[in-house]
């Protein structure tokens, strides 16, 4: 199976999901994460105490930490990498599912512009690509390094694009 596939004037990346028990595992701990310092602030005041602001502080705390959980879960479940080409121009969409994160835009000037990056030990054969030479967009995607060398071909011979 593919990871990548063109559809139009656009590039999708899906990222391969992580096991069902781990996905599993995430989701139960960012739900966790937003409801264990409710439960905690009932239950404190249910026994006659009262409010204060260090329950503001632990409803900040594990927040940021269940949205944060919640993201990656969602990017090992839903997540893809949507890169799009109009004339002069490549933007770039990390595609969550339910969150996206701020497009990133880069303009088309250079000759041969993707390139791959070698990442994880040498004999796993992954990498990831990278948009541009001087200040490049570095895709996350992790894929075989054959299949990602094909997708540079079909990106560099830009008949297939726009």
């Amino acid at each position: 199976m593919e990871q990548y596939q063109f559809d139009d004037n656009k590039v999708i990346l899906k990222v391969k999901q992580s096991p069902i028990l781990v996905r599993v595992f995430m989701f139960t701990f960012a739900f966790l994460f937003f409801l264990m310092p409710l439960t905690g602030i009932f239950v404190y005041m249910s026994f006659g105490n009262r409010f204060h602001i260090g329950f503001l502080f632990g409803l900040f705390f594990f927040g940021i930490m269940g949205f944060y959980l919640l993201r990656i879960a969602f990017w090992n479940t839903y997540g893809r990498e949507i890169i799009s080409f109009q004339h002069n121009n490549i933007s770039y969409i990390a595609d969550y599912g339910w969150f996206k994160d701020g497009e990133k835009q880069k303009e088309i000037n250079e000759l041969n512009m993707f390139s791959l990056r070698q990442i994880g030990y040498e004999e796993e054969q992954k990498g990831t690509l990278v948009i541009g030479n001087t200040d490049p967009i570095l895709c996350v995607t992790k894929m075989p390094i054959e299949e990602l060398k094909g997708l540079i071909d079909q990106l560099n011979n830009k008949e297939n694009i726009a």
